[in-house]
Order: C-alpha cells, then sequence, then structure tokens
C-alpha cells in the first residue's frame, strides 16, 4: 500500500512539474548487433564479465601489474546489466521526451520506455545543475541507476 501511495505521489509531482507541451513522445528504433546465446545468460560468470570491453585499453593504469584484475573488478556487473536484465542484444524500440539521450539537453525531466515484443521497461531521469539522477533502463538497452550529486 505505501508503495503505490509513493508510485502516485512521484507521479502527481511529475505531471505538475511538466507542461503539455513538454510531454510528446519521439519513438525510435535501436538496432543491436550483439548475438548472445540463452544459456550464455543463466551462467552466473557471465554476469560478472564484460563482453564490450573484456581487455583494457592501453592507457588504463599502464604501470600496475595488476591492470588486467582491476580492470575487471572496475564494472563487474556489465553483462548483467546490458544482456540479462537488459536488452542490450535485441532490436527494439524507445519511446519518450528524449529517447535517444539519458538525460534532458536542458535540465529537468526525461523519461522513456523500450519496447520489445511484449515487454516494457521504464526510465526516468532528472538534472538541474550538478544534480544528476536516473533509474530505469538506458537508450541502449542496459539497466542502470546513478545519483549525482
Amino acid at each position: 500500500m505505501k508503495g503505490r501511495f509513493l508510485v502516485l505521489l512521484i507521479s502527481l509531482s511529475i505531471a505538475s512539474s511538466v507542461s503539455p507541451s513538454q510531454v510528446r513522445a519521439t519513438t525510435l528504433t535501436v538496432t543491436n548487433r550483439v548475438a548472445i546465446e540463452a544459456c550464455a545468460k543463466w551462467n552466473p560468470r557471465f554476469w560478472l564479465g564484460n563482453l564490450d570491453d573484456p581487455v583494457p585499453p592501453p592507457d588504463y593504469r599502464p604501470d600496475d601489474k595488476h591492470r588486467l584484475g582491476k580492470w575487471h573488478l572496475r564494472n563487474p556487473g556489465h553483462n548483467f546489466n546490458f544482456y540479462v536484465i537488459g536488452i542490450a542484444d535485441k532490436t527494439f524500440r524507445r519511446s519518450g521526451r528524449f529517447p535517444d539521450r539519458v538525460f534532458s539537453p536542458g535540465s529537468g525531466w526525461n523519461w522513456a520506455v523500450c519496447k520489445y515484443k511484449w515487454v516494457r521497461l521504464p526510465f526516468i531521469s532528472y538534472n538541474r545543475g550538478a544534480f544528476k539522477t536516473y533509474i530505469g533502463w538506458r537508450e541502449r538497452g542496459n539497466f542502470g541507476i546513478e545519483l549525482k550529486l
């Protein structure tokens, strides 16, 4: 019951701060060319990897003998966020205020929905000055949460 009230309160505050002219949504199609077998997504070792950047670039801690281990610890949930709970390996439609961005180009709210078959994955962000926050499935289909003060 408390969760529903909180969602209602947040929805009302968003609705009251956005004028109707700002609510227009646009849609784009995101085409991802990564192919991952379904059985790989069930393997916890795959969850902890980084399929997109498995090897550190030359300028990442070049004199550190533990640079490869530190590179893997840098973002251990990459594959999980992108390919297990995310849809970064699928072609999908994304609709919203600024569907190709995480944040609004100025300041304020941005929202979007990733649509893959019958699945709908929400996204909302807000930025004003140095304050930035978002939660949901981003423009590539990966899940993320951020709060920067």
